[in-house]
C-alpha cells in the first residue's frame, strides 16, 4: 500500500478524480473513478489528509470519509483557483486540491453535520416560498393596476383590498376575472401557509438547541437567524475570534490601502449573502428597540451600556449605517460566546 500524505479530490456528477501524493510531493496516484466505487477505493487507501471543495456534495462525501478514518478539509473554490493550471480538467482540480490544502495559511470550511444539512435545507425552502410569494404579489398587483386598481405597498393591504374584491357584491371586476384572481389568492394562501410551516419548525428547533439558545439572547437575532447560523457554522470552532466571522459574513469594510494610505470603504459582501441580510436585518431591529421611546415621558426605555452605544452610533452615522455596525457587532459577540459557553451580558459587551 503507497503511503500517502495529501489527496485531492475533484467530486463531479458521475464521476470522482483522485490526485495522490506522499511527504516529497511526488505524485503517486492518479485515478478517476465512478461514484459507485468511490468509497470501497477509499477504504483500501492509507489514511491521510484530503483536500477538496467545498462544492454541493461535498459535505455527504466528507462525512462519509471522515467515517473510514481520514482527516478532511473542505476549501472555498475560489481558493483552491488560484492552484490551478491553465485548461481547466478534473485532473487538474484534483491536483490543486492537493495542493492548496497542504498550504500553511489556507482556511478551511467546516463540514456540516446532517443535521446543520436538514437545517439549512429548511432555510432554503422557506427562501423559495416567500421569493414565489413575492413574485405572485407583485404579478396580482400589476394585474390590478391594469384593472384601473391601486394598491397600497404591504401584504395587509393586498389582504384587505383582495378581500373586498372577490366578494360576491362587489363588481369592480368581470366574474371572469374574479374566478382567475380567486386561483390567484388560493396559491398566495397556501405559499403563506408553507412558510408559517416552516417558520414555527425553526422556532421549535431553536427553542431546543443549546447554541440557538445562546444565540437568541443577543439583541437582533431571534430563531430565524439562530438557526441559519447554526446550519452554516456549527459551534464556530473554525474561527479563532469574532472578526473572523465577521469578515466571512461580508461585514467588514473593504480596503484600497498602499503605502502610508489607508482608506477604507463599505462592506465586502463576501460570503453568504443570505446570512448577511439576516444580521442586517437583525441589526436594525436591535437599532429599532434601543431608540424605542416611552410616548408619555419621552425617556428611552432601555438604558443599559449596549443600547447606550447604540444610540450613540446612530447619532453619529444615521440608521442605515449603524444597523450594519450592530450586524458587525453581534457576528463579533456570537464566537464569544459560543466559546464561552455563556449567554449574552450587555454590560460586558463594551469592555
Amino acid at each position: 500500500m503507497e503511503n500517502f500524505t495529501v489527496i485531492g479530490i475533484d467530486s463531479a456528477k458521475n464521476f470522482m478524480q483522485i490526485h495522490g501524493t506522499n511527504e516529497r510531493g511526488k505524485v503517486l496516484l492518479k485515478k478517476r473513478i465512478s461514484r459507485e466505487k468511490f468509497l470501497a477505493y477509499m477504504a483500501n487507501l492509507s489514511r491521510c489528509t484530503i483536500g477538496m471543495e467545498a462544492c454541493g456534495g461535498s459535505n455527504y462525501w466528507a462525512l462519509e470519509l471522515v467515517q473510514l478514518g481520514f482527516d478532511v478539509r473542505l476549501m472555498s473554490p475560489n481558493k483552491v483557483k488560484k492552484y490551478a493550471e491553465h485548461h481547466k480538467n478534473d485532473a487538474k482540480d484534483a491536483q490543486a486540491c492537493a495542493e492548496a490544502v497542504s498550504r500553511a495559511h489556507m482556511r478551511f470550511v467546516p463540514i456540516k453535520t446532517r443535521e446543520q444539512m436538514t437545517m439549512q435545507a429548511r432555510h432554503r425552502i422557506r427562501s423559495y416560498f416567500i421569493k414565489e410569494r413575492t413574485a405572485l404579489s407583485n404579478m396580482m398587483r400589476g394585474l390590478l393596476l391594469e384593472q384601473g386598481i391601486a394598491i397600497p405597498q404591504g401584504k395587509a393591504a393586498l389582504t384587505r383590498q383582495m378581500r373586498e374584491l372577490l366578494a360576491s357584491d362587489n363588481e369592480q371586476l368581470s366574474q371572469m376575472m374574479k374566478n382567475m384572481f380567486q386561483d390567484l389568492w388560493d396559491e398566495l394562501t397556501r405559499l403563506d401557509g408553507k412558510i408559517e410551516a416552516h417558520t414555527t419548525a425553526m422556532e421549535k428547533l431553536a427553542k431546543e438547541d443549546g447554541y440557538c439558545q445562546r444565540l437568541n439572547s443577543i439583541p437582533g437575532i431571534g430563531a430565524i437567524t439562530s438557526t441559519a447560523l447554526i446550519a452554516k457554522i456549527g459551534n464556530g470552532s473554525e474561527f479563532r475570534k469574532g472578526r473572523e466571522l465577521s469578515a466571512y459574513l461580508g461585514l467588514v469594510p473593504k480596503q484600497h490601502s498602499s503605502g502610508e494610505s489607508q482608506k477604507l470603504l463599505g462592506i465586502s459582501k463576501h460570503g453568504d449573502r443570505y446570512l448577511r441580510q439576516l444580521m442586517i436585518h437583525g441589526g436594525r431591529s436591535a437599532v429599532k428597540a434601543a431608540m424605542r421611546t416611552n410616548s408619555l415621558s419621552k425617556i428611552h426605555i432601555k438604558q443599559d451600556k449596549h443600547s447606550q452605544w447604540i444610540r450613540k452610533l446612530v447619532e453619529r452615522v444615521g440608521m442605515n449605517k449603524a444597523s450594519v455596525a450592530v450586524a458587525n457587532k453581534n457576528a463579533r459577540i456570537i464566537i464569544a460566546l459560543m466559546k464561552g459557553q455563556t449567554d449574552f451580558n450587555a454590560a460586558l459587551a463594551h469592555v
